[in-house]
Parts: C-alpha cells; structure tokens; sequence
C-alpha cells in the first residue's frame, strides 16, 4: 500500500471506484440484505445454538460419550439446514454472488487493459 502514498493519483483513482461500487444497485442491495442478516433475531439465535451443540458435541466427545455426541451432531445437521434455509440466508447468498460477479468483471477487465498496456510498451520498445 506504499504506492498508494506515492501515487496520489492512483488512491484518487480508487477512492472514485469505490465511491462508484458504493452506488452501484448491486452492491447496495447486497449490503442491505447483509444488514437484514446480520440483525435478524431468528437467524442469530440458530447461530447460537449451532454454537452451543458445537460445544456439547465436543464436550460429549471428549468425555467418550458417543451417543450424546451423534445427538448433537444431528441436532447440528438440523439447525445447520434451518438456517442455511432461511429466505434471508439464501438471499444474502445470493446478492453476494452477484456483487462478487461485478467484483470479478472489473478486476477480470482492468487486468486485461494493464496487460494490454504493457504489452503495447514492450512491443513499442522492440521496435526502437
């Protein structure tokens, strides 16, 4: 990030696309639904529960429990469907997605305009 400092027009540059990402639908949309995610009570109470049968199980494990321990894991498998269920979950997932298609679209088209410049320069240099 050193050259960020020593090129102030290359921080201009990225500060104006991320201000640009900031404003695009897509992103806005995903950092909406994320929000929902991340303040959704049904949603964090099956994270804390994953949690606590994570630690039963590990518990029950190490105690040589096994039969606790399957239970557990089975209750994991169960809340772990529930949640990776839930409409607000399979929406972020997908919002996401998108956002990082558009993420990949632009590096994918930025990597090919600096490797055509280069390219350029170097095929410019041969011919001097």
């Amino acid at each position: 990030m050193d050259l960020l400092r020593e090129e102030p027009e290359i921080h201009a540059a990225l500060e104006q696309l991320v201000d640009l990402l900031d404003e695009h639908d897509l992103i806005k949309e995903f950092q909406e639904v994320r929000q929902q995610a991340q303040q959704n009570e049904s949603l964090q109470k099956l994270e804390e529960q994953i949690k606590q049968q994570q630690k039963a199980a590990v518990q029950f494990a190490h105690y040589d429990k096994p039969e606790a321990a399957r239970q557990a894991n089975a209750e994991i498998d169960r809340l772990k469907k529930e949640y990776d269920t839930h409409p607000l979950v399979l929406s972020y997932r997908e919002k996401m997605f998108d956002a990082n298609e558009l993420l990949q679209y632009i590096i994918t088209n930025f990597e090919k305009q600096v490797n055509g410049a280069i390219e350029e320069e170097e095929t410019d240099a041969s011919k001097n």
